[in-house]
C-alpha cells in the first residue's frame, strides 16, 4: 500500500481517498511575474512524479495546479514595463509552459487562474464574515481574524504567540492582530484599473491566500485527498488556506499535506528574494542568452533530461543542493543509464511486477514516492543488462524509467547530442554530429588502408573534443559524447 508523509500529522500514512480508486490532488502553482527558477523546477517535477506514480498504481487522478495571475508583484512588473496585467501574465504563463514541456512535466488536468474565480472568493469571504472570522478594517481591507479560529497553527506546528506574519502578510494599522491576514484588498488610486473588481466591500482585489481556498473547492470539492506545494508555502499560505476553508465550510480541507524540500545554494534556499536563483531556461538552453521578450525557447533535450534526473534522484522531501558540479555529476550518471540502453537495445516489455527489480522499484515508490530508491534500482538493472546482454532486462530498465519521466529518448541520438555539462567544462565540443560522423568515417578508411598512425591521430582529435569511440564487431564504430 502507498504511504505518504503527511506534513499535518508528521507521520507516514496510508493513502485513503474520499472515493475509492480516485485521487483529487491540488498543488499550489506559480505566481506569473517572472521566469521559473530551479526551485520551481523541483516542485513541478516532484509533483509530476507523484501524479505519474498514482496513475501507474491504478488511481484515477484529477490533478489541479493553479496559476496566481493577480498579485502585488505582477502589478509592479506591469507598471515597471508599461504593460497591461494580462500581457505580463500571458507572457510568463507561456514561459512556464515552455519550461514544463522541456522538463517532461505533464500538464495538470486543470490549471485555473485566480482572476477566473474572484466571485468564488467573495462568496467565501462573506461566509467567513457571517461566522465572525472576518472583519472590515478602517483602511477598507477585509481581514481574517486568526485568533477566532481555534486550529490556527496546526500545520506549521507553532503556537499563535510564536507565529509571525509571513512574507506576503502585510501588517497594517487596520488589523486587530498582527497575525490577521488580508482576504480582500481595497483598491488604491494608482493601481491599474484591470487589477480592481467591484464587490460589496468596495472596489479591490483578493488577497493571495483566499484564491486557493476558492479554486480547490470549486474544481475538486472538499476534502481534498492531497494538497501540495513548495517548502515555503507551509506557513503562512497553507496555514491560512486551512483557516479559510475549514472556517467557512467545516471539516478538513485536505487529508494529506505534501511539501517538497528546498533547493539550496550555499546553505540558503534558492529564491528570487535572495537573488541567488538560476532560471530553468538558463540551465537547459544551449543559447548563451535569451531576449527578454522571448517566452519560448529551444531547450537542449540532453540537458533538460539531466535536470529532471538531478531532481528525481533525490527524495522529494529532502533538501537538495545546487552546484554546477552536482549538475555535471547528474549528467554523467544519466549518461551511464543511456549507455546501457545503447549497449543492449531494449525489448518492448510490459512491466512484470513480480520481477525482483520491479518489486523493489514499487516498494521504493510506495514508500512516500522514494524516487531516490527507485533510481538505485535503475542502476542495478543497467549493470545487469551490461553483464547479461538481456534485451528484456534493458527493456525493463527503460519501462521503469518511463514511470519517472526518464530514459525515453533514442540512446544513440541522446549520447550523440551535445551538453554543456560534460567533462567539467562550461561549453560542449565544437564538433557537430556531422563533423564527428565524417571523422569516424575517415578513421575507418585509414584503418582499412592500415594507416594506423592516421587512425590513432583521428581518435586523439575526437578524444580531445570529448568524443568517445567504441569499435564493435563487423567494423562498426559507435560514438558518444563524454
Amino acid at each position: 500500500m502507498l504511504h505518504i508523509y503527511n506534513t499535518l500529522s508528521r507521520t507516514k500514512e496510508p493513502l485513503k481517498t474520499a472515493e475509492p480508486g480516485k485521487v483529487r490532488m491540488y498543488v499550489c502553482g506559480m505566481t506569473v511575474y517572472d521566469f521559473c527558477h530551479l526551485g520551481h523546477a523541483r516542485m513541478l517535477v516532484s509533483f509530476d512524479v507523484v501524479q505519474r506514480w498514482l496513475r501507474a498504481s491504478g488511481y484515477a487522478v484529477t490533478y489541479v495546479r493553479n496559476i496566481t495571475d493577480i498579485d502585488d508583484k505582477i502589478i509592479r512588473r506591469a507598471v515597471e514595463t508599461n504593460r497591461r496585467l494580462g500581457e505580463v501574465t500571458r507572457f510568463y504563463i507561456d514561459a512556464m509552459h515552455a519550461d514544463e514541456l522541456a522538463l517532461g512535466v505533464a500538464p495538470p488536468d486543470a490549471e485555473p487562474r485566480a482572476t477566473e474565480h474572484v466571485g468564488d472568493m467573495l462568496s467565501i469571504i462573506s461566509r467567513l464574515e457571517d461566522k465572525g472570522l472576518a472583519y472590515r478594517s478602517e483602511d477598507g481591507d477585509v481581514n481574517f481574524a486568526v485568533r477566532n479560529f481555534p486550529g490556527y497553527g496546526k500545520l506549521s506546528g507553532r503556537s499563535l504567540d510564536d507565529l509571525r506574519a509571513g512574507e506576503r502578510v502585510a501588517v497594517s494599522a487596520g488589523k486587530h492582530d498582527p497575525l490577521d491576514f488580508v482576504l480582500w484588498k481595497a483598491a488604491k488610486v494608482d493601481e491599474p484599473p484591470e487589477s480592481k473588481w467591484d464587490s460589496d466591500y468596495g472596489q479591490g482585489r483578493p488577497g493571495w491566500h483566499i484564491e486557493c481556498s476558492a479554486m480547490s473547492k470549486a474544481l475538486l470539492g472538499l476534502p481534498l485527498d492531497i494538497h501540495g506545494g513548495g517548502p515555503d508555502l507551509k506557513f503562512p499560505h497553507h496555514e491560512n488556506e486551512i483557516a479559510q476553508s475549514e472556517g467557512a465550510f467545516g471539516g478538513a480541507l485536505a487529508s494529506i499535506w505534501m511539501h517538497c524540500g528546498p533547493l539550496m545554494v550555499d546553505a540558503d534556499k534558492m529564491s528570487k528574494s535572495l537573488g541567488n536563483f538560476r532560471t530553468i531556461r538558463a540551465t537547459i538552453s544551449a543559447e548563451a542568452s535569451l531576449p527578454d521578450d522571448q517566452a519560448n525557447y529551444n531547450a537542449n533535450p540532453r540537458e533538460a533530461e539531466m535536470l529532471r534526473f538531478f531532481i528525481v534522484r533525490n527524495h522529494y522531501r529532502s533538501p537538495q543542493n545546487y552546484t554546477p558540479d552536482n549538475l555535471l555529476d547528474a549528467q554523467n550518471a544519466l549518461d551511464r543509464l543511456y549507455q546501457a540502453l545503447q549497449n543492449v537495445p531494449p525489448a518492448q516489455v510490459e512491466i512484470n511486477w513480480d520481477h525482483p527489480s520491479a518489486k523493489a522499484f514499487r516498494q521504493a515508490m510506495d514508500d512516500d514516492f522514494n524516487s531516490s530508491g527507485a533510481i538505485a534500482v535503475l542502476f542495478e538493472l543497467a549493470s545487469e543488462a551490461n553483464r547479461s546482454g538481456s534485451a528484456e532486462v534493458s527493456g525493463l530498465l527503460r519501462a521503469l524509467g518511463g514511470l519517472l519521466g526518464l530514459l525515453q529518448s533514442d540512446p544513440a541520438a541522446y549520447l550523440r547530442s551535445a551538453s554543456r555539462y560534460q567533462r567539467g567544462v562550461a561549453a560542449a565540443s565544437s564538433l557537430s554530429a556531422e563533423d564527428v560522423d565524417a571523422l569516424v568515417v575517415a578513421r575507418s578508411v585509414a584503418k582499412k588502408a592500415r594507416d594506423f598512425a592516421e587512425a590513432d591521430r583521428i581518435r586523439d582529435v575526437l578524444h580531445a573534443e570529448g568524443i568517445e569511440l567504441e569499435d564493435k564487431p563487423g567494423g562498426i564504430t559507435q560514438w558518444r559524447r563524454a
